[in-house]
């Protein structure tokens, strides 16, 4: 039986194409073309373009796209590949690190690093932090914190004492209010981070085991 090159698969969203990534890449755009001719879709929907391991050129996925959409119902929403290009590489290099400062964030002063930030001090109200990656404050954290500011949602912030006042992770922000701050017990390290319902959300450092177990496979430093 003939491999099938091509897979389509309905989700909520629209429709997942499944790109064979072995195949030579002719064969992949004659199937690709009569997969599209014989879909049978009456109404718009958005497809995505899962192209797995196989590395394509802008061009080649200009080609892809074209075909899918050169029938007018389906619309190409989004391109998928597990190649990383050479930006994202040493973007995903530089979050993996790690900086140390010793000291006071003070009123004013911006902290910043590419990867994970280890504060071994205060935040002051007014100072900030931000980091590609984690932030940890062993210290009183007043401030404001951003943690993956490159768009890591899976960023945590840790401190001591956590009474910031703004959090900020990825894209997500919280003003914290004098009841988020009662709500925090203090009787150990607080951290915030992105919960399964898309939002801030707190608890204590030991459930990070649960909540990001893949925390603790990060290297480097400094």
């Amino acid at each position: 039986m003939k491999k099938q090159l091509v897979n389509m698969k309905g989700t909520k969203d629209g429709f997942v194409l499944h790109l064979d990534d072995q195949c030579a890449y002719v064969d992949l755009v004659e199937e690709l073309k009569k997969k599209v001719s014989e879909s049978g879709i009456d109404s718009k929907v958005d497809v995505q373009l899962y192209l797995g391991y196989r590395y394509c050129s802008d061009e080649q996925i200009k080609e892809l796209i074209k075909i899918v959409q050169e029938t007018e119902q389906l619309i190409v929403s989004k391109v998928q590949s597990e190649v990383l290009t050479v930006h994202e590489s040493n973007q995903k290099r530089l979050e993996s690190q790690q900086d140390t400062y010793i000291g006071v964030v003070r009123s004013g002063q911006v902290l910043r690093s590419q990867g994970d930030i280890i504060i071994v001090g205060n935040v002051n109200p007014n100072g900030r932090v931000e980091a590609g990656g984690n932030v940890y404050v062993l210290g009183k954290l007043k401030g404001i914190a951003h943690a993956g500011v490159h768009g890591n949602k899976e960023a945590i912030i840790a401190a001591s004492l956590f009474e910031a006042t703004h959090i900020m992770i990825a894209d997500q922000v919280q003003a914290m209010s004098d009841e988020h701050v009662k709500a925090i017990k203090h009787e150990e390290m607080t951290c915030a981070f992105i919960g399964y319902d898309g939002r801030i959300t707190y608890d204590q450092i030991h459930a990070l085991k649960n909540i990001r177990p893949l925390l603790n496979v990060s290297k480097g430093g400094s």
